[in-house]
């Protein structure tokens, strides 16, 4: 049988067999570690004393073994840091300045005759509801066409974003092919939203506020779609790839896309929601990127904000998926801090060390066998 003893994100396993016919000799590694915690997300130099002690034969041999381990654990954690450092590099050219803020224009105007949420009207932000959306075939049937219609607005604003255009312009096409078809852009007016979708640039993690910044060749930018057709809200993103991305910055928004769709195919009826961060904390740490732990999934249907709320990085949230049951996973990740700074629109957000984030959105259907994706499962595969 094998002992296994986990030294941070190194895992020792040592044969009890052998070592039974040996004497036993302490062993303490103290080294000085840079490491990645999942609970706070971030990666901040933690100086950390690691201390085990464990069975090991007293043999010459044996003593050799403990320090190629101690060297290879070092090595490993110098490795993961020079990796990170060289994407941050790569990622933030000399000619890619700070996100500023542009100009707002007014609000668009949306037709009488189209059915407006009922928070439309009020600046004030709407409490989470506390209740489960759970749905009998006839609510289905709605999720399911406003998730198509969110589906089919957000993979034509991909169509718009290139070198020179600004996010306003994309606001202002979004909007009008969403009342086109008779549905109301979920986020105008949502606690004094003042736009009809959100486009996040970069550093943006989230909730960036369209305006006159042009895009430049080699941003990323995060679209969220949300509408509200026959009184359900259907709500997508997607980042996309504006010009001659990066390598680092490709590989962020592909792992960051994975992540997402790890974290669905876990979902089914009767499964944990602290099962989705688990697995997406898992590969995003893989390469070494930060989960955003600040903003959720949250429960979605004839209310746009509800329980449940689904953590994305490592949790100990209580509660099971049912069957019928809407909501969204959008996990966010960062190449570098998931600490953020809110600018004083109160909306848009971005990382604190300037360093790029990523995010994916699907709306969701818990069924017994699995989770359906009422948002349009082809999202295009990004390869770096």
């Amino acid at each position: 049988m094998d002992h296994i003893i986990i030294i941070s994100n190194a895992i020792c396993i040592l044969n009890i067999q052998k070592l039974r016919q040996t004497k036993t000799m302490a062993i303490s590694l103290n080294a000085s570690l840079q490491l990645s915690s999942t609970f706070r997300g971030d990666f901040s130099l933690l100086s950390t004393s690691l201390s085990c002690s464990f069975p090991v034969s007293g043999s010459s041999s044996s003593r050799k073994q403990s320090v190629v381990f101690a060297k290879r654990l070092l090595g490993l954690e110098e490795a993961m840091r020079i990796r990170r450092e060289r994407e941050l590099r790569e990622s933030n050219p000399a000619k890619r300045s700070p996100l500023k803020r542009g100009r707002v224009s007014p609000s668009l105007t949306v037709p009488d005759q189209i059915q407006k949420p009922p928070y439309v009207g009020s600046a004030k932000l709407p409490e989470l509801s506390k209740e489960y959306q759970l749905h009998d075939s006839e609510g289905i049937a709605h999720m399911r066409a406003a998730g198509e219609l969110a589906a089919r607005v957000l993979d034509y604003a991909g169509t718009l974003v290139k070198p020179s255009v600004t996010t306003d312009e994309i606001d202002k096409a979004v909007h009008q092919m969403i009342i086109d078809a008779g549905a109301y852009p979920s986020p105008l007016g949502y606690g004094g939203f003042p736009k009809s979708v959100c486009t996040s640039v970069n550093e943006c993690m989230c909730h960036g506020v369209p305006d006159s910044r042009q895009l430049q060749d080699g941003d990323i930018i995060n679209i969220d779609v949300t509408v509200y057709l026959n009184g359900y809200h259907g709500d997508t993103s997607k980042t996309f790839l504006c010009g001659n991305v990066s390598n680092a910055m490709k590989r962020l928004v592909k792992v960051t896309q994975e992540c997402l769709e790890k974290g669905i195919a876990v979902c089914k009826d009767g499964v944990s929601f602290k099962k989705i961060g688990k697995t997406i904390s898992d590969h995003a740490e893989k390469y070494n990127y930060g989960v955003v732990d600040r903003f959720v999934g949250h429960g979605v249907g004839t209310v746009f904000h509800s329980e449940p709320v689904i953590y994305h990085h490592r949790n100990r949230r209580p509660g099971e998926m049912v069957e019928g049951l809407t909501f969204t996973i959008e996990p966010i990740l960062t190449m570098g801090s998931i600490d953020c700074i809110t600018w004083g629109d109160n909306w848009t957000t971005v990382t604190n060390d300037g360093s790029p984030a990523a995010q994916f959105e699907h709306t969701i259907l818990i069924t017994k066998t699995g989770a359906e994706i009422l948002t349009n499962p082809k999202f295009s595969e990004i390869t770096c």
